[in-house]
């Protein structure tokens, strides 16, 4: 079967997945779309002797001949890309998030649906070898049905706030609510179970200094506490927290499996233990088993290359497979990645009503779709109209300018000591200075 031909916007994001192209067997990158030119430039030196065709603008780009689209641009802006590529003719991996308001939600399923062209939503979370394991285990039934979960991505991103939101007083990074960045820890916990969220209840954590100094103007964290279509219970939180942590636990009728603590060195998020019985109910008193998944795939030492454990390789491996017809190939499809998105756009909205309960919507289901056609409610002005609501639910703070001033300096010295650029410069921005390599995905 012939390679799947693939075109990548955001060359800075979007280089794990123009690697992936490059060193798999079932697919080609054949164009590269972004803004910035002096990053094109940088994508045009890595890939000498690739027949890729770059481009500045996104109307061309889409035209260009190829079966399939990734999406690395600003984690805002995800969905009306993802609706133009399909309605084009293309499939759609995206980066995380999937949408910015619910019309956008309602708005990219139905495109899903009206084109029949594959969407599959990079929650690379999903795919670490850990949680991973645990969705094989929880399938199998080794842990009974499930009853309650916990899911943490902290990350204090501090000492990078320059480099990722570049002293820009707008940038989402610096607006965004306490509860939208949500599905890198509450993803992997609706993937394990494949269970439906039905209501949510959101918390936000308070304004600090750590944030402010930097320009953020949201809460330090989130919270999403979780009712699922069965009754269990989820707990999400991610944020700024002091230090980081990414860790995932599931507790069915017949026991708990878990990913390990990062402060245990005991390789976080690849090493699991399961504690469970063969009878629900019924404690017998097994040891704890603990091992490290092995890989099945033979390229293993290729994998190993990509970022977030791997996990960068085997979401888009997924995704070219599915277009390839492989009916095995897990994705997490546009219904999947509603639920986890949802979950934080509806978290705030429990927020700002002083924490009451919201129900998680059926996107699977046409008629409720109807509620949310033109709910374009976000903290982003020029979507939202008078739906604008505030990034912080006890009224945005003061920051001033000179904050983010401050920030771009920072950001600037240290682009002028280093080489390299971060996905500052690879989105859909047009900023035209270079900037460092390595940047954190958060």
């Amino acid at each position: 079967m012939k390679k799947i031909r693939v075109g990548v916007m955001g060359a800075y994001r979007g280089t794990g997945m123009i690697n992936y192209c490059k060193a798999a067997d079932n697919a080609e990158v054949v164009a590269i779309c972004d803004k910035w030119e002096e990053g094109l430039e940088r994508q045009k030196e890595q890939n000498v002797g690739l027949d890729i065709t770059y481009y500045n603008n996104f109307d061309d780009f889409i035209k260009h001949d190829m079966d399939a689209v990734v999406l690395a641009n600003y984690a805002h802006q995800h969905a009306p890309f993802a609706i133009r590529a399909m309605k084009a003719g293309k499939h759609v991996f995206s980066e995380v998030l999937p949408v910015q308001t619910m019309k956008e939600a309602v708005e990219l399923v139905e495109a899903v649906e009206e084109t029949g062209k594959i969407y599959a939503y990079g929650e690379n979370y999903c795919y670490m070898q850990g949680t991973n394991e645990m969705r094989r285990l929880y399938k199998e039934g080794k842990i009974g049905e499930f009853e309650y979960g916990e899911g943490e991505y902290i990350h204090n991103g501090e000492t990078i706030w320059p480099s990722i939101s570049y002293g820009d007083k707008n940038h989402w990074r610096n607006k965004m609510y306490a509860t939208f960045y949500c599905t890198h820890s509450l993803g992997p916990i609706i993937h394990i179970t494949g269970l439906r969220p039905v209501s949510v209840t959101g918390f936000e954590g308070a304004l600090n200094e750590r944030g402010l100094r930097v320009g953020r103007g949201c809460g330090m964290y989130g919270i999403e506490m979780v009712t699922f279509e069965n009754g269990g219970i989820a707990k999400s939180i991610h944020g700024g927290l002091y230090k980081n942590s990414v860790w995932y636990s599931i507790y069915g009728s017949k026991g708990r499996m878990e990913t390990a603590r990062e402060d245990a060195n005991q390789r976080a998020y690849s090493r699991i233990y399961i504690h469970a019985d063969e009878y629900s109910g019924e404690y017998k008193g097994r040891p704890v088993e603990t091992y490290v998944p092995s890989d099945t795939n033979a390229e293993l030492k290729r994998v190993e290359h990509f970022g977030h454990g791997g996990s960068d390789y085997w979401s888009m491996y997924n995704f070219i497979e599915k277009i390839r017809g492989n009916a095995d190939a897990d994705i997490i499809d546009v219904y999947e990645a509603l639920d986890m998105g949802m979950c934080g756009i509806l978290a705030y909205r429990s927020v700002l009503n002083g924490g009451a309960p919201v129900e998680v919507p059926n996107m699977r289901d046409k008629a409720v779709r109807e509620k949310y056609r033109n709910d374009v409610a976000c903290t982003d002005p020029e979507v939202a109209g008078d739906q604008l609501i505030p990034f912080y639910s006890k009224g945005n703070p003061e920051i001033d300018d000179s904050i983010y001033e401050e920030m771009k300096k920072k950001w600037l010295a240290d682009l002028n000591s280093k080489t390299g650029y971060t996905n500052a410069a690879f989105t859909q921005s047009g900023k035209k200075e270079p900037a460092k390599e390595g940047e954190v995905k958060i």
